[in-house]
């Protein structure tokens, strides 16, 4: 975990020093901005607060340092926090099964809602982030109180073994294979009960908008196209490369991306953001 930290500190610095991501928001809603800030309340510009859903092993600080602050730069009322921890704690969340996350999440839905008195929320995902958001609102209830769901590193009808043992030698967690605590790892198997349940007709249900971008280059993911919703008036899919062709990005390597930054943006604001620009971006692979 420690040399993934070290990596993506490292490209996060390069990321921020290469990019223009910065605060497009008034000032009178920038000090209504923040990330997990409980007084934030959203503004007309932006009513539905952003919930951000980590991945497998990741925790809810880690995972966004990119892409929070520059939500809550651009006048967003940010949330996260870690869900499915087992033995490790916080450090690496989103290992216990994942109907038990969704309904976690589906409580934290609620208190963000209750704090900044939205009728609903956005979502914004990666990798499990996804796939949790899509069990909470397919099975849970959650249609009813998302707005708009964006996903990247998407994953819906799983991975093969060699796709989990790759996320777990890049976070150093090799023992969630061979020991213990990661129901999510089975859930993750194709032909899991998790996954038959959520694929048991369309993943994306009526009501909230749903956005999955994907890469070409995971090797966690695989394939990368257990990524794409079925085709729906409320669905998009977006190939990452499809958008831009300079972008390298493995997996891990998303979270930093600047070019997913910019969907996001735009996914979440479609008026009000700048128009795509594609960047080059690598990860070697990661």
């Amino acid at each position: 975990m420690a040399k993934l930290r070290t990596f993506l500190t490292a490209l996060l610095l390069s990321v921020l020093a290469s990019t223009t991501l910065t605060s497009t928001a008034s000032a009178g809603t920038a000090p209504q901005s923040g990330w997990n800030n409980w007084s934030c309340r959203p503004g007309a510009e932006h009513p539905e607060p952003v919930i951000l859903v980590h991945g497998m092993g990741g925790n809810h600080w880690d995972n966004f340092l990119t892409l929070a602050p520059t939500l809550s730069a651009n006048g967003y009322c940010v949330y996260s926090e870690t869900y499915g921890k087992t033995l490790l704690g916080g450090l690496a969340g989103g290992l216990a099964p994942m109907a038990g996350s969704a309904a976690e999440l589906g409580a934290f839905v609620d208190r963000v809602r209750v704090a900044t008195g939205a009728a609903k929320v956005d979502i914004v995902g990666h990798s499990e982030g996804t796939t949790v958001p899509a069990y909470y609102m397919k099975h849970l209830g959650g249609a009813t109180k998302v707005d708009d769901f964006i996903g990247f590193g998407s994953n819906f009808k799983g991975t093969s073994l060699n796709g989990l043992a790759t996320l777990a030698e890049a976070l150093k967690l090799q023992g969630l294979l061979t020991g213990v605590g990661c129901g999510a790892c089975t859930d993750y198997l194709p032909g899991s009960a998790f996954l038959a349940k959520l694929n048991d007709g369309p993943v994306a249900v009526p009501g909230p908008t749903y956005t999955s971008i994907v890469t070409r280059y995971d090797t966690v993911v695989t394939p990368y196209t257990s990524g794409l919703l079925a085709p729906a008036p409320n669905v998009t899919n977006i190939v990452l490369q499809d958008r831009c062709g300079l972008d390298f990005a493995g997996h891990l390597g998303l979270a930093v991306d600047p070019n997913i930054t910019q969907l996001v943006l735009g996914r979440l604001d479609p008026e009000g953001s700048e128009p795509f620009r594609c960047r080059f971006f690598t990860t070697l692979g990661i």
